[in-house]
């Protein structure tokens, strides 16, 4: 049967539903980025303090900005905000619910003043955010906001039809002032570090460019608390509905599957209250950074240390590589050698034990998440995951080998063919920039490197060129796997 209102209450079996009168919720966010992750995890926390009976007063209005967000508009109109969420456990079992903490969607060209009027509505107290690390509007040489963007442009011109989030925000924190209404909270969800103070500055600088006066008035009364935030949630595929369709009799056109492991961190900075997230689960705390450090430096950044070498070396399902001995070796080489010693103590976690967690998280074959999708974006993830790592070792004279072999494999993936001969697909938001650098390393072998905008001065540095370029003909010369047996079987220069 098609999900919505009218046939929720046919669903029966192994589906949980809403146990809460879905009429009775009242929205108190507006969440630009409605996606897989979002629906997965912020949705998802909320939906589960409904059914505890709380928040009826906090469901999400979802709000898109871009054509591709037309699709989701579609979606969440036919299924009126309802859709499966299929939690896939290691042991095979499933847990499988139909998430109700979504209860409107506007996209916002196809009606610019009530997007607006919606943010300025007293009875919303956050706006959240997933728009991925691009939607921040960040110069990648200079770390300022992009004044340049033409879509920022236009909106500074036409600041009453806004077409970005920045300016949508911005008109409905304007209009709020002006009505003397209290400013909501900007709360981004999204998989950066420092994210708040990112979301902070970028939207203090387009506040500033719009009006001086009305800048200064955002940095005196909106907060934009931090956040770390987790759980793999690969794509949806076709092969995802239609199991949902066999197994559970309900036909959703947008599901979402997830592993297991969730968690949020969440920095108690709210202007207007917020929902009473502690009881959903999430870790509401004083300081973000030891969390998100740990969660970058190890998860993220072993990411990327399993995916290209992976991927050069036939793999394309996660959970493969992480099974295969040599891979999980490697990166528990990494996270003990390299990245906890650059970790301040994470108040209640056990880093060891997070650590091999981490090896289970990546081996569950039911997430079926691709390599693909971790190898993507890497312009964006390297520079920010892994690359501190190795300037805080260099700085204090520790191991930078394997961080250096990582950086080698994305070089050696960049080249476009792997082991086999089998085309890859660069997608970065600079691949025709990535690419011609690794397409030059054969003649110069530090080419890569020397993108400053990526990897700063270490093509300078003899102590991080001589592992990468050791790496980087290994990979040459003799493959992917080889490589890694070297690395984790010789001793670890001091």
């Amino acid at each position: 049967m098609k999900l919505n209102t009218k046939t929720l209450t046919g669903i029966t079996g192994a589906v949980h539903t809403p146990a809460y009168d879905r009429n009775h919720v009242t929205a108190g966010i507006v969440h630009f980025g409605v996606g897989g992750f979002h629906r997965a995890h912020q949705a998802m926390y909320l939906d589960r303090l409904m059914n505890a009976g709380q928040a009826m007063d906090w469901g999400i209005c979802g709000m898109g900005v871009m054509p591709s967000d037309t699709r989701m508009r579609d979606t969440l109109q036919d299924s009126d905000g309802l859709y499966t969420l299929v939690v896939k456990n290691p042991d095979g079992t499933r847990d499988v619910r139909v998430i109700g903490s979504i209860i409107d969607y506007l996209y916002a060209p196809d009606d610019t003043e009530a997007a607006i009027e919606k943010l300025a509505d007293p009875a919303i107290r956050i706006v959240s955010l997933t728009v991925t690390e691009g939607g921040y509007n960040v110069n990648p040489v200079t770390g300022e906001f992009d004044l340049s963007n033409p879509a920022i442009l236009a909106d500074l011109a036409a600041p009453t039809a806004p077409r970005t989030t920045f300016g949508l925000i911005s008109a409905g924190l304007q209009r709020r002032r002006e009505r003397g209404i209290i400013p909501f909270t900007v709360m981004s969800c999204d998989n950066i570090q420092g994210n708040g103070e990112v979301a902070h500055k970028m939207f203090g600088a387009f506040a500033t460019a719009l009006d001086p006066e009305f800048g200064a008035w955002v940095e005196a009364n909106v907060p934009f608390p931090n956040s770390m935030v987790d759980r793999i949630t690969p794509v949806t595929t076709d092969a995802d509905r239609a199991d949902i369709s066999t197994s559970y009799g309900i036909e959703d056109a947008w599901p979402v599957v997830c592993e297991d492991f969730t968690q949020w961190v969440l920095e108690d900075k709210f202007v207007a209250g917020r929902p009473d997230f502690k009881q959903a689960g999430v870790q509401v705390v004083d300081d973000v950074v030891p969390y998100e450090l740990m969660k970058l430096r190890l998860l993220n950044a072993s990411h990327q240390g399993l995916c290209y070498f992976g991927y050069l070396a036939g793999y394309r399902a996660v959970h493969d590589v992480a099974r295969n001995e040599l891979f999980s070796r490697f990166l528990l080489r990494y996270m003990d050698l390299e990245a906890t010693p650059t970790l301040a103590p994470v108040p209640g976690v056990d880093l060891e034990a997070y650590k091999r967690t981490l090896i289970d998280r990546f081996s569950n074959e039911y997430v079926a998440d691709t390599v693909a999708r971790l190898c993507a974006e890497s312009s964006d993830r390297i520079p920010k995951w892994l690359m501190p790592v190795v300037r805080e070792n260099l700085a204090a004279g520790r191991d930078i080998a394997l961080s250096a072999a990582i950086v080698a494999s994305w070089a050696r993936y960049a080249e476009g063919v792997d082991e086999s001969g089998n085309p890859i697909e660069v997608v970065d938001r600079v691949a025709d920039q990535v690419r011609a650098a690794a397409a030059a390393q054969r003649q110069d072998p530090l080419a890569f490197l020397r993108q400053h905008d990526l990897f700063g001065d270490v093509a300078q540095d003899p102590r991080f060129t001589g592992p990468y370029l050791a790496a980087l003909h290994s990979l040459h010369e003799r493959g992917a796997l080889a490589t890694l047996k070297e690395l984790t079987a010789a001793p670890t220069a001091r």
